[in-house]
């Protein structure tokens, strides 16, 4: 999960974002601006200026590090909604404790709907940058595989990404076997299309499954929160640190613009705060293990944020969906999860058995 602001890159920002001012991304080109004197305003007989007819967030829009001075004083902009992040950060909190703290098929139930959602969200954006793919076998794979890395561990969940990519190339052969869509047909639209399935598969159901691998050990629930946790802690750490040090210097501004070294570096201190923690007590692992394992997620949660930015710039769109009010789609919640969760398995089971 990730703690957003707004940013032009058509996402939503991460750990290490500094908060920019909202705007739509229009890619139209700015009308001209004729030359001589300004027409006059019909209503008051004054000169109209570009200032005056500017849309009012364009007209206050802050400075860089999202700070505008009023009257005087620094404030500092969120960039979002807030309060409704907040609520909704929240609702998804009780959604994912409450069920890895009774019944743990109630909690693979909840990670298979998300990562469905997520494959709808997917598909859908694919289908904007003109590419056929088939929802029904990918998101009916998508719930597959975390029941199935449940149930039978890594070989099932192996089994069940090779065979939702395999339905997913068949149906789309059977389904349109010229190769149409906007960009035309033939062997090439054939082969961007399986690529797509494929890596449709693998980027959101796949890695959903290892993080119901973590419940497969008896303190599974306490293993999935120092996952869960440390994750928070990136996007908290990243967020605040961003805002206060107004993130001068940028991590990946082709990517996105938002992002800065210094939030990285409170994503970094932030997981590293918290795995610790988590790791030493209640699971009982070294200090220096659960510091490794924070310094891992800050990685990989920034690198899941990036690569879903770079999705979207690619595509064209600014969020994967409005499900969630102050976050976008489900999706914009869920890439720095599904990025980490393989890497967490992996050293939390090397570290803990």
């Amino acid at each position: 999960m990730t703690d957003r602001a707004d940013t032009p890159d058509g996402g939503r920002g991460n750990a290490g974002d500094v908060p920019v001012h909202p705007r739509p991304v229009d890619l139209a080109p700015a009308d001209p601006v004729p030359a001589g004197p300004a027409p006059a305003n019909s209503a008051s007989g004054t000169a109209a200026t570009p200032d005056a007819a500017a849309p009012p967030e364009t007209a206050s829009e802050p400075p860089r590090g999202g700070r505008a001075p009023r009257n005087g004083r620094r404030v500092i902009r969120a960039g979002r909604d807030l309060p409704a992040a907040i609520a909704v950060g929240v609702v998804l909190g009780a959604v994912i404790l409450v069920p890895l703290f009774t019944l743990y098929p109630i909690w693979v139930a909840v990670v298979s709907a998300a990562v469905a959602v997520g494959t709808y969200e997917v598909v859908r954006a694919l289908h904007v940058a003109g590419m056929s793919v088939p929802l029904v076998p990918l998101a009916a794979g998508a719930i597959a595989m975390p029941v199935a890395a449940y149930t039978s561990g890594t070989n099932g969940l192996a089994l069940a990404l090779a065979g939702t990519t395999l339905a997913a190339v068949a149906v789309r052969a059977v389904r349109d076997p010229a190769g149409g869509g906007r960009h035309g047909g033939g062997r090439q639209a054939r082969l961007r299309d399986a690529a797509a399935c494929a890596f449709t598969s693998a980027y959101v159901g796949f890695p959903a499954g290892f993080a119901t691998l973590l419940t497969s050990a008896p303190d599974g629930h306490w293993r999935t929160i120092a996952f869960l946790g440390t994750v928070v802690a990136s996007d908290i750490g990243g967020y605040t640190a961003g805002v206060l040090s107004g993130g001068r210097h940028k991590l990946a501004p082709s990517v996105s613009p938002g992002k800065s070294w210094e939030g990285f570096a409170g994503s970094v201190v932030g997981c590293v705060v918290v795995a610790s923690v988590l790791m030493a007590w209640p699971l009982g692992a070294e200090i220096w293990q659960g510091a490794l394992l924070g310094a891992a997620v800050a990685c990989t949660a920034t690198v899941g944020d990036l690569g879903e930015s770079l999705l979207k710039r690619d595509i064209g769109i600014k969020d994967m969906g409005n499900l969630l009010p102050g976050h976008g789609g489900l999706m914009d919640r869920l890439d720095s999860l599904l990025c980490t969760a393989p890497v967490a398995w992996l050293l939390i089971t090397a570290f803990l058995g």
